[in-house]
């Protein structure tokens, strides 16, 4: 294809009289190409659209998409490749065709297919229906650093979006994080939409079981919900957005808690504030868009929903019931071997008889860790927030008398940072490991330091002893490992 000022120069010399034949003498351009340009009476730019050439393949393209159509429900291991469609198009349709040209096809055809799935839809929302997601950051917990769940409600017709802090994503938080926020706004939404959160259920094929508890809160609270298809986290983007923009609007840096329950009240306050702003697409502001959500909020109902789980547990001969296969909590010592009705909520754990009667009530523990109520290891964050208690804590009475001498001994900060390794460390391998850890380190080296704390707390908390040497270590045979290597 030639240029533009070629082909007006074509155009000018024929005007000036010159013939075709001339024209092309004088251009170096044939005779065919100066005629095509003498007689195209359209000059108008054209839409640079591809060219699709027909392929071989096309008859066959229903069959191979009703192949992959068929993928979906097989196991990831045992759907088509690029190999096994020539193979099935060669020796059941007889097509004589190479095994690269349909490689392409085949590439080109699931390009095509995952760009319509993963289109996003613009979707209209009503006021008052609501998203409901996830997110996780770390805070500050009593000076711990600790990274915890914060469950979001949006409502994308105004953007506007509330958040609690919860330690997991159970059923009791899911219902905790919806009730407080319903009790801020003063209504209900009319519809919520949640990802595969596991407190709300599990999707099982193409349907979502849901938890008894959330069902029994959905029925108290009377509103409707509905569950987005599996990886189609567009399809509530907007709640999506909001964790992120809660995320770095007000959880950076990492925010210090002392206690949840104040710090979560004056959170929601938090995010109300940050919707005094204009709305991204309507222009209007955000708070006064939320106001059309607030009218259109169903009432809270005369009675508020407790959002606990029952499950029962058999005391040990501690009168101790265990949960989760690691976290302890005492009852009484007369109820050992006894089955007892135990109470989940999501910050708390109650213990009754089994005739409903309160024996106790501990705080709620989560991760990996083990923990027990009995143990002194519940006192440490505090401590190190006010290490002047130490001198009447439980963690001080609980260890060994050497070491007792050792940290009170200590300068206040002294203190503090060695109440800070023994806090860390019994989050990661719990109080006994940790003490007798502690009580190794300080037998053998005279003080507590973070190296030998953490290594031989992991060593006990596996279940290795020390190591225990049959003769005397005699460290001269390093020095003549030295002398050898500096000859």
């Amino acid at each position: 294809m030639i240029g533009m000022p070629t082909i007006n120069s074509i155009r000018q010399l024929r005007r000036d009289g010159l013939s075709i034949t001339d024209i092309a003498s004088a251009t170096g351009i044939s005779r065919d190409t100066v005629y095509k340009y003498l007689k195209k009476d359209d000059f108008s730019p054209q839409l640079p659209a591809k060219q699709k050439h027909a392929s071989k393949l096309d008859p066959y393209r229903p069959l191979i998409e009703s192949w992959l159509d068929e993928d979906r429900s097989n196991w990831k291991k045992q759907r088509h490749t690029s190999r096994r469609i020539y193979q099935r198009l060669t020796e059941e349709c007889g097509v004589v065709v190479s095994e690269s040209a349909v490689n392409r096809y085949v590439k080109k055809l699931k390009e095509a297919r995952k760009s319509k799935e993963d289109a996003y839809l613009d979707l209209d929302w009503a006021p008052g229906e609501a998203q409901a997601d996830f997110g996780e950051v770390d805070f500050y917990l009593l000076g711990t650093r600790t990274r915890m769940r914060y469950f979001v409600v949006t409502f994308p017709y105004s953007n506007v979006g509330f958040a609690q802090v919860l330690p997991s994503e159970n059923s009791e938080c899911v219902c905790e994080g919806l009730k407080k926020i319903f009790e801020y706004i003063g209504g209900v939404p009319a519809r919520i939409v949640f990802d595969n959160a596991t407190g709300v259920g599990r999707r099982v094929c193409k349907k979502v079981r849901t938890t008894d508890l959330f069902g029994a809160f959905a029925a108290h609270y009377d509103f409707a919900y509905s569950f987005c298809n599996p990886a189609s986290g567009n399809e509530k983007g907007n709640v999506e957005n909001k964790v992120g923009f809660i995320r770095r609007n007000l959880f950076t840096p990492p925010a210090q808690v002392h206690n949840i329950d104040i710090f979560n009240k004056h959170l929601l306050d938090k995010c109300l504030r940050l919707s005094d702003k204009p709305h991204w697409i309507k222009g209007e502001q955000e708070s006064q868009l939320f106001v059309e959500d607030s009218f259109a909020l169903s009432g809270l109902p005369a009675k508020p929903f407790d959002p606990v789980r029952y499950v029962s547990a058999r005391a040990n001969k501690q009168g101790k019931i265990c949960l989760c296969g690691h976290h302890y909590y005492s009852s009484d010592p007369s109820l050992a071997g006894k089955t007892l009705i135990v109470a989940l909520r999501a910050f708390s754990v109650s213990i009754h008889t089994d005739d409903g009667a309160l024996v106790c009530e501990h705080r709620r523990a989560y991760g990996d860790a083990p923990t027990d109520t009995t143990d002194p290891a519940s006192q440490l964050p505090l401590l190190c927030v006010k290490p002047g208690g130490w001198k009447n804590s439980k963690v001080r009475s609980a260890i060994d008398d050497d070491l007792r001498g050792y940290l009170d001994s200590l300068e206040s900060g002294e203190l503090k940072a060695s109440l800070r390794l023994l806090r860390d460390e019994c989050a990661k391998s719990g109080w006994a490991a940790t003490l007798d850890a502690a009580e190794l380190a300080y037998s053998s080296t005279g003080r507590i330091d973070g190296a030998s704390l953490s290594v031989s707390a992991a060593r006990i908390a596996d279940g290795a002893s020390c190591i225990n040497y049959d003769d005397p270590i005699d460290l001269s045979v390093y020095d003549v490992a030295l002398n050898i290597g500096g000859r």
